[in-house]
């Protein structure tokens, strides 16, 4: 009688060839849901602040004092507003691309060399595509 894997067991195991245990790819996967969570609750929460600050300007309002200086703040604090939440928006797909990685068996595996990402770094930086030497361009061509 063939024995049947449970899900759970299944997530309990690390790809075989996998330079990292089981254990730290579960505490990585806890890591990236909750970022994850975080950076889209921060996304939605900016751009219904740049929404409001729309919705609240009337055409023609154009602020002029101290703060501003001259020019329409409300436009720009909007617009802030959409570029933090367009970065925590590129985040969360970071993050995406690094959960298939885990569940393809391929997470903390150098992009440029193949080599593991040492484990301090993917702490750091649980979404992180590449050894740090290659990141700051040290072995770049």
């Amino acid at each position: 009688m063939a024995k049947t894997t449970k899900k759970s067991d299944k997530a309990k195991a690390a790809p075989a060839d996998s330079p990292f245990d089981a254990k730290f790819l579960a505490q990585q996967r806890e890591v990236l849901l909750a970022e994850r969570a975080r950076y889209v609750k921060s996304a939605d929460a900016l751009k219904a602040e740049a929404d409001s600050l729309m919705s609240e300007r009337e055409p023609g309002d154009v602020q002029f004092d101290e703060e501003s200086g001259e020019g329409d703040s409300l436009a720009v604090e909007r617009e802030r507003d959409l570029a933090l939440s367009a970065q925590a928006r590129a985040a969360v797909e970071l993050i995406d691309a690094a959960l298939v990685r885990l569940d393809a068996g391929t997470y903390g595996i150098c992009i440029h060399s193949g080599q593991p990402i040492p484990e301090e770094r993917l702490e750091a930086i649980p979404w992180a595509t590449e050894r740090v030497e290659f990141k700051t361009g040290s072995f770049r061509n």
